[in-house]
């Protein structure tokens, strides 16, 4: 796994062992990343269930102004820092739950990574949703990564769905902050 594009591009990554961590493949990040575009820069970035940080950092790659990792797993936590420092794009890592994360998270972000393990039962996955829109700006987008079959996650009130796709076996569900 690698940085795709902006100062960082071509570093490699290092991913956590085992099967509880499951990057997003090269070719699905780089497509994300083109169409998110010109909501990149400068953005204040929130990459929840962190993982190797690869969504994070690859936004601060390119140009996003901070970045906050929220990770719980031991090898991913420590995974995610020596990513951090190596790459030394910034960014900050938060150990604990991604729930209680955002209960006493600042906002707004502009941006917001979801990729929680394909495990997380998509109920689960909802209410995250559910608790994510007070944090996101107007305007602000959120990326849901989950595997393909699995039933579209409805969006909670606060946001609505603006793009969905499928690579290989995930997809990937854009949504966007609008005014309550």
């Amino acid at each position: 796994m690698r940085i795709i594009a902006g100062r960082a591009r071509g570093r490699r990554l290092l991913s956590p062992p085992g099967k509880s961590t499951r990057p997003m493949m090269d070719r699905a990040r780089e497509a994300l990343f083109s169409s998110l575009g010109t909501r990149i820069p400068a953005s204040r970035v929130l990459d929840l269930y962190a993982g190797s940080g690869s969504l994070g950092l690859e936004a601060l790659s390119r140009g996003a102004a901070s970045a906050v990792f929220v990770e719980q797993g031991p090898a991913a936590l420590k995974c995610l820092r020596e990513n951090v420092d190596t790459l030394a794009l910034g960014g900050s890592v938060v150990a604990t739950d991604v729930g209680r994360f955002l209960e006493v998270a600042d906002g707004p972000f502009d941006l917001v990574f979801v990729d929680p393990p394909y495990v997380l039962e998509l109920a689960s996955v909802h209410e995250i949703l559910k608790l994510i829109v007070d944090k996101v700006a107007v305007g602000g987008t959120v990326v849901l990564h989950r595997p393909d079959g699995e039933q579209p996650p409805k969006a909670p009130p606060g946001l609505v769905t603006v793009d969905e796709r499928r690579y290989g076996g995930t997809r990937l569900w854009r949504y966007e902050r609008i005014m309550p």
